[in-house]
């Protein structure tokens, strides 16, 4: 079977890397190309995902870059159809809900290629995020759905998708964790940043919804300055998250704030250090909510709502939305010792990648 794995995104590279190396160890039955759509593709939001978790080059390079929606999700499909006219693949695997993940599925469906959807069956229910609409778009054409939850798989068939085609695999973004923790606990960023481990939070903040908006990102910047009072905060910034506080001003609302420790995007294996380290995290990343329930680390989510409802029924995330004061209420809540025990959902146990190639071998 001729597979063509895509990555085009810093949060596809650790649910692709774990699929790969399961692939590879069947050489006789797969053939595997890796496609990186160039999505992301400066260092700190790529190159250095590939080196860490020992992808090699990829096989395909389309190049893509940024733009709108609509444009780099078009750029993504014809350059990907042109890369495969004269060698299609049997099966093309796509992971988890960014412009790479819908664009290349649209281009197998339309040439009558196979579509597997690695993460397949999340729904946050709002239409207002790109990425429910790329997640819905691609569950509806792939022909493999692999589920990371059971009520992803519920998702599934309460939208009609024939139950053959559903495979609850677990998480392939736990398995490389699971593989790399032990790795990244070995690094000392204590020469590195002014922190103890256990005693600092970590914050990731990138969504439109909180940083477009003039008003939600400069209360949101204020609470981090009221809650580095108390405990030292690490910011990795995303570059999107960066370029609206210039665009907006707000720099200045930072300077004063001596515990906001303020970096750039950071390698996996050095976030997954102060990940596994941290008192707290405040995201509103999807990836962040399901580390931090593996790992047990508190998470709020400053979300109104998340694909990933496990992470809050089982795990160790709760939702806090946008609003500064619950933000800090909450925060400063878990700092006084309310903190919520989660427990690892089912097969989130770093074999999930060998269970969905398992799928394919039939």
């Amino acid at each position: 079977m001729k597979i063509d794995l895509i990555v085009g995104a810093r949060p596809n590279y650790m649910k692709a890397a774990p699929v790969y190396r399961a692939l590879k160890k069947y050489p006789e039955k797969f053939k595997v190309r890796l496609v990186h759509t160039g999505q992301h593709y400066d260092e700190k939001m790529s190159h250095i995902f590939f080196r860490e978790l020992e992808l090699p080059q990829p096989d395909i390079y389309l190049g893509v870059g940024s733009g709108r929606h609509g444009e780099q999700t078009g750029k993504i499909m014809i350059e990907y159809e042109k890369s495969i006219l004269d060698n299609k693949p049997d099966l093309v695997l796509v992971a988890g809900d960014v412009n790479s993940t819908m664009a290349c599925s649209l281009v197998a469906a339309k040439m009558h290629i196979k579509v597997g959807h690695i993460e397949g069956g999340l729904r946050s229910r709002d239409w207002s995020m790109p990425e429910e609409i790329n997640r819905v778009v691609t569950d509806r054409i792939a022909d493999y759905l692999f589920t990371t939850s059971i009520d992803a798989d519920e998702n599934l068939r309460a939208e009609g998708v024939a139950p053959d085609k559903i495979h609850f695999v677990g998480n392939t973004m736990i398995d490389s964790l699971n593989y790399y923790l032990p790795k990244a606990g070995r690094l000392n960023l204590s020469d590195k940043y002014p922190i103890e481990e256990h005693k600092f939070i970590l914050v990731t903040l990138h969504r439109p919804s909180n940083v477009d908006d003039d008003q939600t990102l400069h209360e949101l910047m204020r609470v981090l300055c009221q809650i580095q009072e108390r405990l030292p905060v690490i910011f990795p910034m995303h570059p999107r998250t960066r370029k609206m506080l210039a665009e907006f001003g707000l720099n200045g609302e930072l300077e004063n704030a001596r515990n906001l420790i303020i970096t750039e995007p950071l390698g996996y294996r050095e976030f997954l250090k102060l990940e596994s380290t941290a008192f707290l995290v405040l995201t509103d990343s999807g990836g962040v909510q399901e580390e931090t329930t593996a790992l047990g680390i508190p998470c709020l989510t400053l979300r109104e709502n998340t694909e990933r409802p496990v992470t809050i029924w089982e795990g160790t995330n709760e939702l806090v939305g946008s609003d500064p004061q619950k933000v800090l209420e909450r925060t400063n809540a878990i700092l006084n010792g309310e903190r919520k025990v989660g427990k690892i959902p089912k097969y989130w146990d770093g074999q999930a990648a060998e269970r969905l190639v398992e799928v394919l071998l039939g």
